[in-house]
């Protein structure tokens, strides 16, 4: 009977434990909920910045300086890309119909590659630089097979090696995984995965309610984020193609994202006139990044510097400017350009800032 009567104390414990685990779990997930829906992240303290201010971090001056003008295009440039590897080789592409690929340390044209739509919006380089790919106002994906320095012939005329059309819209940005899938994003307010040997679409990702301008992917992580018109920018998990967390806070159309180096956080660029920080552990904007004399202009392409220290965006009013991450202060304007900074990009060794823009020319920063 003793034993008996244990057993039914133990079980009742055990019952009691498991409706209170289950009562916490509901009030943990009540709590996510609550912190997922809410509609702006834009917090007046900016934590990143308070927190910079508590610990008396210093902006510091990166001291860039112009060292290589890039002259080759006729038209407006509206993108550029660098090879992830050591060659120092990046890929832009502009209105005069061209893509060209340049070595940005001696300033060679290696290719010119003479395109079917001249209004053209974007280019990406391949991992290993095996490929660049381009699309723009066609609809199109247009993927180009890069000659080895061996089997260059400079009489050969360029033909896709494929091009993906399933996009309903203009494509506004395409970016490799490796050089077997690639993504790319549109006006149809849609992300799609591409198999290049099977050149077919894997997958298409649908959350944007409007056109969909840039993605930044970190592959280690399988993750995937999109900035898009709908003043919203989404983490996606690659593997599942399901949408992870919608970031809210811009009040205008989101030109560009550029994942932090750790791929921790992600910034985006707006035509709000200012650039913001977003962390996907916490859901939580961490830093606003905007100033007086940019009141009124665009944000048109961002990234971040190796360290993270800096982030760089291109800007309308044709300045670069360069942000001090932990502050939010301004520590650099580079001033050069004559029109739009369109585009801009860091090579993967950290040592060289390129920036485009519709006055034709690309410039290199170190």
């Amino acid at each position: 009977v003793l034993g008996a009567l244990g057993e039914r104390d133990q079980n009742a414990m055990d019952k009691k434990g498991y409706e209170e685990a289950q009562q916490q779990l509901q009030e943990l997930r009540a709590e996510l909920k609550k912190l997922r829906s809410i509609e702006s992240y834009d917090d007046q303290k900016q934590p990143l910045c308070s927190e910079a201010k508590s610990r008396n971090i210093k902006a510091l001056l990166p001291g860039l300086k112009t060292k290589l003008v890039l002259k080759g295009h006729y038209g407006k440039i509206y993108s550029l890309h660098w090879a992830a590897d050591e060659s120092r080789q990046l890929v832009s592409a502009s209105q005069d119909g061209k893509l060209i690929i340049w070595n940005a340390q001696t300033h060679a044209k290696l290719h010119a590659i003479p395109l079917r739509s001249s209004w053209v919006m974007t280019c990406a380089y391949s991992p290993t630089g095996q490929y660049v790919a381009s699309g723009g106002l066609d609809n199109l994906c247009s993927l180009y097979k890069i000659p080895s320095i061996e089997e260059h012939d400079p009489s050969q005329e360029y033909e896709p090696q494929c091009e993906f059309a399933e996009h309903e819209g203009y494509l506004s940005c395409c970016r490799f995984m490796d050089d077997r899938s690639m993504f790319t994003s549109s006006g149809d307010a849609t992300v799609i995965q591409w198999d290049i040997n099977e050149e077919k679409c894997v997958h298409r990702m649908t959350a944007h309610k409007s056109d969909v301008m840039s993605i930044s992917i970190v592959k280690e992580k399988n993750i995937l984020v999109s900035g898009s018109c709908d003043h919203t920018a989404i983490l996606w998990d690659i593997r599942t193609h399901k949408p992870i967390m919608s970031f809210p806070g811009h009040t205008q159309d989101i030109n560009s994202v550029d994942f932090f180096p750790d791929g921790n956080a992600f910034g985006t660029g707006s035509d709000d006139a200012s650039v913001r920080l977003f962390d996907i552990r916490t859901y939580r904007q961490q830093q606003k990044y905007t100033s007086d004399p940019l009141v009124g202009c665009s944000i048109t392409s961002i990234a971040f510097s190796k360290s993270g220290k800096y982030v760089f965006s291109g800007c309308d009013d044709f300045i670069c400017y360069v942000w001090d991450t932990a502050t939010g202060n301004i520590a650099e304007k580079l001033e050069g350009h004559e029109n739009r900074v369109s585009c801009l990009g860091l090579s993967p060794d950290g040592h060289a800032l390129c920036t485009g823009s519709w006055d034709a020319l690309m410039r290199v920063w170190a």
